[in-house]
């Protein structure tokens, strides 16, 4: 009987304590303090995704629906947007629509003379503007060639060097 007696007043001590702990002054600094972060994070993961679908989505309405999802629910909501957000920026998406264009404009332009800037025909050996020499002509067949080419495509004669010209 005195064991147990002890046993309860043990008992009663250990969970005196952490009640005494529960009802001190300490532990309403640290669980008002906790609750404050806790409110400080929300509102931080809230404005990150208003910040991240401003850069994302250019509708207002998807816009005002992706924050009020960043909203609620908490800490829940800005993972559900990471999953549905749109992959890139509106920013990157302009970049490359200009790319597009750019690329596009340029496979529609004729070759151009790099001295003169005039047009000229890729079978053009000299431009007719200027008279610069734009490509070699076969030895053989006098079709044009290309710098980098080692035989002629057309009658597959060797396509000497200048370099080997000049030694001769």
């Amino acid at each position: 009987m005195q064991l147990l007696a002890q046993t309860t007043t043990d008992s009663n001590d250990l969970f005196g304590g952490f009640k005494d702990f529960f009802d001190s002054d300490v532990w309403l600094v640290v669980r008002n303090v906790f609750f404050f972060f806790v409110v400080v994070f929300w509102l931080a993961s809230a404005f990150w995704v208003y910040k991240d679908a401003r850069r994302r989505i250019e509708d207002p309405w998807l816009l005002a629906m992706a924050v009020a999802l960043g909203i609620f629910p908490p800490f829940l909501g800005p993972l559900l947007y990471m999953f549905f957000r749109p992959p890139e920026y509106l920013e990157e998406v302009r970049e490359r629509e200009l790319e597009i264009k750019a690329m596009e404009e340029s496979l529609g332009q004729a070759e151009r003379c790099p001295v003169c800037r005039a047009v000229v025909e890729p079978t053009f050996l000299a431009c007719p503007v200027c008279t610069t020499k734009l490509k070699e002509a076969c030895r053989r067949c006098k079709a044009p060639l290309e710098p980098l080419w080692q035989v002629c495509p057309y009658c597959e004669t060797p396509v000497e060097s200048p370099r080997a010209v000049e030694n001769l």
